[in-house]
């Protein structure tokens, strides 16, 4: 019996594996290898998104730093292309170092603007990701009440121990979490009297198309009734049309984000010399 228990483990393991699970290892490699090759070659950037008031969009209450790198053709590649692939691995905590350090020095240069930039639970443990949080913080302690740390749903209830202690410290300097892709997830409201985030970002999925789909309408008016009952300040991703935006401002949404209210850009308005401004 035993032996026969050896022989189906080995024959198991020596399986061939199907078209598809080739074709995805080598495309998660080709994405590993493009990321590898833009940090070594320092090709990486942020890219600006303003969030702005529902109920006034021409105010914008803070811009987004989103990451980019530049694969080998010099193509400017966003993140939701290579995020999923490197998350697990150590160039995804480098990455979201190389953000934090880039969106404080915007915060330090730029000293009108709030800004949130994303990162990872799994990068709370890493120490170059902290040693550039906490040297960036002391060199200007002014930046901390301009800085939003975006964190996923997902990612804070991998450690939701580990993240509300982390967020504990830092908003006694002033720090500003988002609890992004809000509604993703399935768990992340049995933590919310405990996490004590200032901004709920609604996942896009509800968003999109949302004037004319009445289930989405339930669902975003809920979410929206939550964040005011724990005093979060909401957000709507992913806002693509004028009748969303409407629709979402008379839901009592407090800001929104999306095409329809300005893309992503790596030359946002305080990069730009007075000429281009004007155009």
């Amino acid at each position: 019996m035993m032996m026969g228990s050896k022989k189906r483990q080995k024959d198991d393991d020596q399986k061939v594996k199907s078209p598809l699970d080739i074709a995805l290892e080598q495309r998660d490699q080709s994405t590993l290898d493009m990321v590898h090759a833009a940090l070594l070659h320092k090709e990486t950037m942020l890219a600006y998104q303003p969030v702005v008031l529902a109920n006034n969009p021409g105010k914008v209450a803070f811009y987004e730093g989103l990451t980019r790198v530049l694969d080998s053709t010099g193509r400017i590649i966003p993140a939701g292309e290579f995020m999923s692939v490197v998350e697990t691995h150590e160039m995804g905590r480098i990455l979201d170092c190389l953000a934090l350090e880039m969106g404080l020095n915007t915060l330090n240069s730029v000293p009108d603007i709030r800004l949130s930039i994303n990162m990872s639970a799994r990068s709370i443990g890493y120490r170059r990701f902290i040693r550039t949080l906490e040297n960036g913080l002391a060199d200007n302690p002014s930046v901390a009440e301009r800085l939003i740390l975006e964190i996923t749903e997902d990612s804070a209830m991998m450690m939701p121990e580990v993240v509300i202690s982390f967020m504990d410290d830092l908003q006694q300097m002033g720090v500003c979490f988002a609890l992004d892709d809000f509604g993703a997830g399935y768990t992340a409201f049995r933590y919310l009297n405990d996490f004590f985030f200032d901004i709920i970002k609604i996942d896009g999925q509800f968003i999109r198309k949302i004037h004319n789909n009445p289930d989405n309408q339930v669902l975003v008016k809920a979410l929206i009734a939550i964040g005011r009952q724990f005093e979060m300040f909401t957000v709507a991703e992913s806002v693509e049309g004028p009748k969303d935006a409407a629709f979402l401002a008379q839901a009592g949404i407090d800001c929104i984000q999306g095409y329809h209210v300005g893309a992503p850009t790596t030359r946002p308005l305080w990069r730009q010399e007075p000429s281009q401004k004007k155009a």
